[in-house]
């Protein structure tokens, strides 16, 4: 929905701060004022029934979800547990938020519907996983978060759930500068390098709902520094950095989950040039994106974004970046689908602005018309960025 930027300025309005901190509470207690607590009412909508007030509340928002946990217990346990969203999920009912780190160990969410910024609790951690490159993916109700402390790697796991930071499960092979994508409750890691620096072509995949790993079979070349993204219900690796550690590929492979198996695609990505002579070995991985499953690139060499045409293995060019969308070789600048959108997660902080927007489009045959969600201030660039859809 369509506001004006102050409009998006949750920090300017007290009522919006008091709704943030509600959907951000879902442990919430509710207002202790009065002889009778909300909380300890144990149905949900009184005359409709369960079944019907599950259906009432299927239709809500989930912005409004920590003010309803607030009600009663029995509310509560249904968002807690982790039921709606499995309920949502069955009827394909998916609203998919932005999150984001642009200071070490703190995180934030932005909904593009209500244009609300939301602080998620500051991650607590030691020093080397603060100061280690970090690698980032939604997964269901689930933000993981990949580093690597002082012993060991670390994957640090929030839950939309219970609003907290706990440790999640490690993968199979310990790995960093990986593909990755979800999908629903699923999500696949491709390549990257080891803890000794040898790139892999090794392959997991993890269930959210069990929260185990699973081993796949190998991609058919080792890859770093490569881009993951789900298309047509298939996961797609795209580019990256091959196991030579020079060459640049544009090879991209396809894994196809029914028949476990993975096909290679030569020449799937355009030859990334270097900028101001910097080599393309040290940009960042593919800024890619997929809407409606079509696959979209954002070129920051050239400013432009360009659309995958599957049917003859080609890129067409069909617009300019929004205004303010500066990076650093592709550093410091999120490209990513969000529902039925484009976003562009950035701005010209990296150039002292100190400002962050938000500019989104609903791609269409007329080219990109970059509508500004939101701005806020910020003192630095995105460092990560992923989408939930839950």
């Amino acid at each position: 929905m369509s506001k004006n930027i102050e409009d998006h300025q949750v920090e300017d309005s007290k009522e919006k701060e008091e709704q943030k901190n509600a959907i951000l509470l879902p442990h919430s207690k509710g207002n202790n004022n009065g002889k009778r607590h909300a909380s300890e009412t144990s149905v949900l909508i009184q005359h409709l029934g369960r079944d019907i007030s599950i259906q009432c509340l299927l239709q809500l928002s989930r912005s409004y979800y920590g003010s309803i946990a607030a009600l009663n217990t029995s509310f509560r346990s249904l968002i807690r547990t982790g039921e709606l969203y499995q309920l949502r999920r069955k009827m394909g009912i998916i609203e998919h938020w932005v999150y984001f780190s642009c200071e070490v160990l703190e995180w934030e969410a932005f909904d593009p519907n209500y244009g609300l910024w939301m602080r998620l609790p500051k991650l607590v951690c030691d020093v080397c996983f603060m100061l280690s490159d970090k690698e980032s993916l939604a997964i269901g109700t689930e933000l993981l978060v990949f580093g690597k402390e002082l012993m060991a790697p670390k994957i640090y796991k929030y839950s939309l759930l219970t609003n907290t930071w706990s440790i999640g499960k490690m993968l199979n092979t310990p790995r960093y500068l990986f593909a990755s994508a979800s999908l629903g409750g699923i999500a696949i890691l491709a390549g990257g390098c080891d803890l000794h620096g040898n790139i892999l072509s090794s392959a997991e995949l993890y269930n959210s709902d069990i929260g185990k790993w699973k081993n796949l079979p190998n991609m058919n070349k080792a890859r770093k520094m490569c881009s993951g993204v789900f298309m047509n219900g298939k996961f797609y690796v795209v580019g990256g950095i091959a196991a030579d550690k020079i060459t640049q590929l544009t090879c991209g492979e396809e894994f196809d989950m029914t028949t476990n198996e993975w096909r290679e695609i030569p020449d799937m990505l355009p030859k990334q040039n270097s900028v101001f002579g910097i080599p393309p070995s040290s940009s960042s991985p593919p800024l890619i994106a997929v809407v409606k499953n079509v696959l979209y690139v954002a070129d920051y060499a050239q400013q432009e974004v360009k659309k995958y045409v599957k049917g003859n293995n080609s890129w067409i060019t069909i617009g300019g970046f929004p205004e303010h969308a500066y990076s650093m070789n592709g550093w410091g600048l999120a490209f990513l689908a969000c529902g039925d959108q484009l976003v562009f997660l950035g701005g010209p902080s990296l150039h002292g602005g100190g400002v962050l927007e938000v500019n989104a489009w609903v791609p269409d045959d007329n080219g990109p018309r970059w509508n500004r969600l939101a701005t806020k201030e910020s003192r630095s660039f995105v460092r990560n960025c992923t989408v939930m859809g839950c």
